[in-house]
């Protein structure tokens, strides 16, 4: 008996007759319950209404057109959010009652934003006049592609995107390299914590076997191969995170060294050395690539911290790369973390600290500015009491 097929669809009435497609979203957001059909003759103001509205608005017209009016979506968007008023904004009573606030803006702009959907035909063809060929990107992000489908346009912007970034690469000094992050997977553009591991002195018995935890892009699980580790294996649960590492380990030559398991946390045994960069916020992400920075409960970060001395070699390090920003925020005390060391009988040999250098870290009109500004990243070195 075949299983029944769970494939959400949308449902829209075009010249008089009931339709419908597979609906996709990367987010997991709920197929729209009202769509009508827009085109080149929908002004922004009345597009803008309808989105708020929770009516999304299926595109017929022009697609360089349609980017066009997601911009004056976003722009009206902003407007409402704060951003260009001259009211003053209210201000938050603490940075946690900011983060939240942030959260929920960016939530409620997304909605609206996702209100703007483009037509799918099989194979990945957009069927509008000055469409992009998005067929490699798809192909890249979703696999071999089937039946016609519906997606935001914001969305596929995310798509094409990460497109570009995967052909680009990100630029790693601590490498003398590229890293070619895939659609769905962190990019490494925070290279204070890549430096971090890559200027520790190595514990003894390191250059033998290290563990990286988490591998997403295998960026670490690299820097540690080029610092001399001859044998490196490195795990992860997302699919797409150990499709983009093992592509990154072979352009860079490190298919011998570099072994990838998907795996939740550890692998099968002990290391000298086990690396872990879990997400730094405890907050639910609201996609699959928010999933590196927002972790409901610090799942990752206890996990990590409960078996860690179960894998450790006698005399060995787990080396955690955590960011204090949840700290800044409220959302995790130092005291917290600190009684989570304590109680997986693990101690704290050494810290090396950094400042971040990304451009939030100064901007003054960031919602979270006074947190990002005191923020520091840090590599706890580990061991078992």
């Amino acid at each position: 008996m075949q299983a029944p097929d769970h494939t959400p669809l949308i449902h829209w009435t075009e010249q008089g007759e009931p339709r419908s497609a597979r609906w996709h979203s990367e987010a997991g957001m709920p197929p729209p319950k009202k769509v009508i059909v827009a085109d080149d003759t929908t002004n922004a103001d009345t597009a803008y209404r309808l989105a708020c509205e929770g009516t999304a608005l299926l595109w017929r017209g022009d697609f360089q057109n349609a980017r066009q009016l997601l911009q004056a979506l976003a722009r009206r968007a902003d407007h409402k959010h704060g951003k260009g008023k001259k009211k003053v904004a209210k201000i938050p009573a603490s940075p946690t009652e900011a983060f939240h606030l942030h959260r929920q803006a960016q939530s409620q702009r997304a909605r609206t934003l996702a209100m703007l959907l483009i037509p799918f035909d099989p194979g990945y063809v957009i069927p509008l006049r000055r469409a992009p060929d998005v067929q490699l990107a798809c192909n890249e992000a979703y696999g071999r592609g089937g039946d016609a489908f519906v997606i935001s346009l914001r969305e596929l912007q995310g798509l094409i995107g990460a497109h570009e970034w995967r052909k680009a690469g990100v630029e790693i000094p601590a490498l003398g390299a590229r890293i070619h992050p895939h659609y769905g997977v962190f990019s490494p553009v925070r290279g204070e914590y890549v430096q971090l591991v890559a200027d520790t002195p190595l514990p003894r018995g390191a250059q033998a076997l290290a563990f990286d935890i988490g591998a997403g892009t295998g960026v670490l699980s690299a820097v540690l191969a080029r610092r001399g580790v001859r044998r490196v294996v490195a795990t992860d649960m997302d699919r797409r995170a150990l499709s983009c590492a093992r592509d990154n380990i072979a352009r860079l030559g490190l298919d011998e060294q570099v072994e990838l398991l998907e795996a939740d946390l550890f692998p099968p045994g002990r290391a000298a050395l086990v690396v872990c960069n879990p997400p730094w916020v405890p907050a639910r992400p609201g996609s699959s690539i928010e999933s590196a920075i927002y972790d409901p409960d610090s799942r990752m970060l206890k996990g990590f911290l409960a078996g860690l001395k179960a894998h450790l070699e006698p005399g060995g390090e787990g080396w955690l790369i955590l960011s204090d920003l949840a700290e800044h925020l409220g959302l995790r005390p130092r005291a917290q973390l600190l009684e989570w060391i304590e109680q997986a009988g693990l101690v704290v040999l050494g810290r090396q600290d950094v400042r971040p250098v990304h451009p939030r870290a100064t901007d003054a009109s960031d919602p979270l500015h006074a947190a990002r500004s005191a923020e520091v990243t840090s590599l706890w070195r580990l061991g078992a009491a």
